[in-house]
């Protein structure tokens, strides 16, 4: 098969490769999808650049976690029946060597949902860990109908999908983004108020929420922590699945006084109910219409090290390898 990968860490034109390799088999409790994009996010980027480790768990690794294609292999213990379905995956590359950037890739069976008819398969290569991301960080402390919830970052991959599941679900959803231009992701996804910069959102929350916000998902935790603690409530929460400064200062005191919970978000360590019940989220969502962030760059997979560096450079919109 036609297969992507790398053999250490370091920069993508320096590690990255792309040529032929054995064609998978899947074990038991796997599938085979036969791959028609793969999804390329920062976390695939921080592993094959040593950012979380220099030393790499596995001799190759064939990267990303996200992908959609065919099932066309059924390892034992799996009904054969999904022979043939229509499929997106995560998790592929979670402590696991064999990621969704080739032809081929085998996934456990329960790392892998229905992509309904009328979802293209490059929509379903983009859901995996931002939407799984933001499925927990909206409801990892419980039930969000009737309660107010601010989406720092609402214009990004996993803030543009928070935004949707939290009024999917039934809250006043507040988001910020980092300029005017991006404002228009965010209402789309479904905000109630949309506030740029740290001066905006400082004043817009209070005239919008005038006891606080319950609940806050955080994209950046070492520059909004402080903001974060004078916008909640008494009791509030906050979601952190990344930040801006790994050793952030943090405002104990106010924190305590105010009785705030927060909870950091690794999206390869949910419970498998967790992800289960995001996955049914995002494809009921997806079926519905729901989009996402639009796709503003795809690759073959010998661009393979261009694709990562389109993420690293911010390009507007997902990034896609179609293999």
């Amino acid at each position: 098969m036609r297969a992507a990968w790398y053999e250490r860490t370091g920069d993508a034109a320096e590690v990255l490769r792309a040529g032929d390799l054995p064609d998978p088999v899947p074990a038991q409790g796997e599938v085979r999808i036969r791959i028609a994009a793969s999804g390329v996010n920062p976390g695939d980027l921080k592993k094959r650049s040593g950012a979380f480790s220099r030393e790499l768990p596995y001799a190759r690794i064939v990267p990303h976690s996200d992908g959609a294609g065919v099932v066309d292999a059924v390892g034992p213990g799996v009904d054969g029946s999904r022979l043939g379905e229509r499929v997106w995956c995560f998790g592929a590359q979670s402590y696991r060597p064999f990621g969704t950037a080739a032809e081929f890739c085998c996934v456990p069976e329960a790392d892998v949902a229905r992509l309904p008819d009328a979802v293209d398969f490059e929509l379903g290569a983009l859901l995996g860990i931002p939407g799984i991301t933001a499925y927990e960080a909206v409801h990892c402390f419980g039930e969000p109908r009737g309660r107010t919830v601010l989406v720092q970052g609402g214009a990004g991959a996993v803030g543009s999908i928070a935004v949707a599941m939290a009024k999917r679900a039934g809250a006043r959803v507040v988001a910020t983004v980092r300029v005017e231009n991006d404002a228009p992701v965010a209402r789309e996804a479904g905000a109630d108020l949309v506030l740029t910069g740290a001066a905006e959102t400082e004043a817009g929350v209070p005239a919008f929420a005038p006891e606080g916000v319950d609940h806050i998902v955080e994209v950046a935790l070492g520059a909004n922590i402080a903001l974060d603690t004078r916008l909640l409530k008494i009791g509030g929460s906050i979601a952190v699945y990344a930040t801006n400064d790994p050793e952030p200062r943090v405002p104990v005191w106010p924190l305590v006084f105010k009785n705030i919970s927060v909870r950091f978000l690794g999206s390869d360590d949910f419970e498998p109910d967790r992800k289960r019940a995001a996955a049914d989220a995002l494809t009921e969502a997806a079926a519905e219409g729901w989009i996402g962030l639009p796709v503003g760059a795809r690759y073959s997979l010998p661009e393979i090290a261009e694709s990562h560096l389109a993420v690293e450079r911010r390009t507007p919109g997902r990034v896609v390898v179609l293999p």
